[in-house]
């Protein structure tokens, strides 16, 4: 079939499908998974159109796929203004609409459709439990989870294995494992779904020793862990650095005849890189080519971003010819990476080729190239293109949106419109402002000159500022010249930096040139006699 639905003869074929299942829902519905698994959007569109002439588009089965197929093809409003023309009595729509938005990533809007459900005093359906939890566990939405566990203990649904394992996993992933073991211990036919997601959340939770405990109980109880359990584990020794286990583990596999994949050797790399030993994750790709194991576009995303903290530019190059061998260089996640590493190594102009090439940008490719143009002194463009993200994809601006685009209004001096994005980031995005966005607004008013106004925000934030705040702050003054506040932050600077020596240096620079000599003579007193560290200056930028 799928040769007599393609092509520019689209239109003929579809006349050709209709006579020849004479205009089966059926046969169509079928056409449309194939469209959405290809991601036709231009065909499953004009499908669409022409289900809507032939009067099939509102019966169950058809819109199901359409629905299906929208979200599908990353058109969530489409989906969604579909399912508000089908008529209401019918409880299957909602169903399939919070399946394919959690299925597809579009979590935010899995629990509006739910609200909506809710609200509408429909019956709870046990389907869509699952589905609700799986959104409530990737947004960190521990509360609204625990509502849904309220509705599963009313309706009797914790009889239902896929309900209890998605509960475990929702629990697992927003850091109430103990929450989740409970509920594991109380099941009565404990599955490896189960067992793998508690596992999951210990690892996730910094806790791999006690996910490693519970296998090998669950192993003398007959419940055998498969590679997914293996690798998870993995993944949590290698995350907290430790070599020695996760040589264990692989050695245990072998033991117990589980050979170890792809996804073993990307949780060590990952793992690697996490703890900042790039050049171990760089050797230990090496091995895992040379044992004869093809990297896919996560392990490519985890060596770019090593390749980035470093500004390796060498190596980042490399990786991106890998990238380009095995086909994953298109992969929106290797090309996020890709901006990101040609960013921060001051490549600019390979980062915005790379950029505008992409037909589809998620929220770490936007921000990525707006931290690279507003780190590398393209301040006017980071900011327009903050607006063209506004402009085309309002719904992916978040909080490292608005770090990058306030960066760069620091960087260019531009205090009215720094201001007046700090605003817009609550006021319509209801983004609550966090120690970096404090961070830049402080900047901008000590360049700007305005110290007492940084002070007075500062004195006003409603979280405890850290040493980028008063650093900020501290720099200002030392610009500025103003010894009174410069003394302030740098007594909050030595509570939360006792052992270092910068910040008083910077107030004795500020002391000498103000002509107070005894007060520069009692500060290098003081760096003396607490012997304060001065760290020596270090670059780790790597020539090509």
């Amino acid at each position: 079939m799928r040769g007599c639905i393609k092509g520019p003869a689209f239109h003929r074929n579809i006349t050709i499908i209709h006579r020849r299942y004479q205009t089966s829902p059926d046969a169509y519905a079928k056409v449309l998974e194939i469209y959405a698994h290809d991601r036709e959007l231009r065909s499953g569109t004009a499908l669409h159109a022409h289900l809507v002439i032939k009067g099939l588009s509102r019966r169950t089965h058809p819109a199901s796929k359409l629905m299906a197929f929208y979200t599908l093809c990353g058109k969530p409003t489409d989906a969604r203004k579909l399912f508000d023309e089908i008529p209401q009595t019918n409880i299957r729509r909602w169903i399939v609409l919070i399946g394919a938005y959690a299925r597809c990533g579009f979590y935010q809007q899995t629990l509006e459709v739910f609200r909506k459900m809710q609200r509408e005093g429909l019956r709870h359906d046990i389907i869509v439990i699952p589905s609700v939890l799986k959104a409530c566990g990737h947004l960190f939405y521990a509360r609204i989870g625990e509502v849904v566990h309220a509705v599963i203990l009313k309706c009797s649904f914790g009889f239902d294995v896929f309900v209890i394992s998605a509960l475990i996993d929702m629990y697992s992933k927003t850091g109430q494992v103990e929450k989740a073991r409970c509920i594991f211990d109380e099941m009565v036919e404990k599955d490896l779904v189960a067992l793998n997601a508690l596992v999951s959340g210990y690892a996730q939770d910094g806790q791999p020793e006690k996910g490693l405990s519970l296998v090998e109980k669950m192993e003398v109880g007959g419940l055998t862990p498969n590679l997914v359990t293996w690798n998870t584990l993995i993944a949590g020794f290698s995350q907290k650095g430790e070599d020695e286990m996760v040589s264990h583990l692989f050695d245990l596999m072998h033991d117990k005849g589980v050979e170890p994949d792809y996804v073993s050797w990307t949780s060590v790399i990952s793992g690697l890189v996490q703890n900042f030993r790039n050049k171990e994750a760089f050797d230990r790709f090496k091995q895992m080519l040379n044992h004869g194991f093809c990297p896919t576009s996560a392990t490519i995303s985890s060596l770019l971003s090593a390749c980035s903290a470093v500004a390796n530019i060498r190596f980042g190059k490399e990786i991106h010819g890998h990238a380009l061998v095995i086909g994953v260089e298109k992969d929106i996640f290797v090309r996020s990476a890709l901006v990101d590493m040609y960013g921060k190594c001051g490549f600019i102009d390979e980062a915005r080729g790379l950029f505008f090439k992409m037909s589809e940008r998620n929220t770490a490719t936007w921000n990525s190239m707006i931290f690279g143009y507003a780190n590398n002194g393209y301040c006017n463009e980071a900011i327009e293109l903050f607006n063209q993200m506004e402009k085309e994809d309002e719904k992916k601006l978040d909080h490292l949106t608005f770090t990058a685009v306030l960066t760069a209004c620091s960087h260019a001096r531009m205090l009215d419109l720094g201001q007046s994005l700090f605003d817009l980031m609550q006021e319509k995005y209801r983004i609550i402002p966090r120690l970096e966005h404090y961070a830049c607004l402080i900047d901008l008013l000590g360049r700007a000159g305005k110290l007492n106004e940084a002070y007075d925000m500062i004195k006003a934030m409603p979280i405890e500022p850290d040493l980028f705040v008063w650093g900020a702050l501290l720099g200002a003054c030392r610009n500025h010249g103003n010894i009174d506040i410069a003394e302030i932050a740098a007594r909050h600077l030595s509570e939360l930096e006792p052992e270092s020596a910068g910040n008083k240096l910077l107030l004795s620079g500020l002391y000498a040139d103000a002509g107070s000599w005894g007060n520069v003579a009692r500060l290098k007193k003081t760096t003396f006699r607490k012997r304060l560290r001065k760290f020596q200056g270090c670059s780790w930028i790597e020539t090509i």
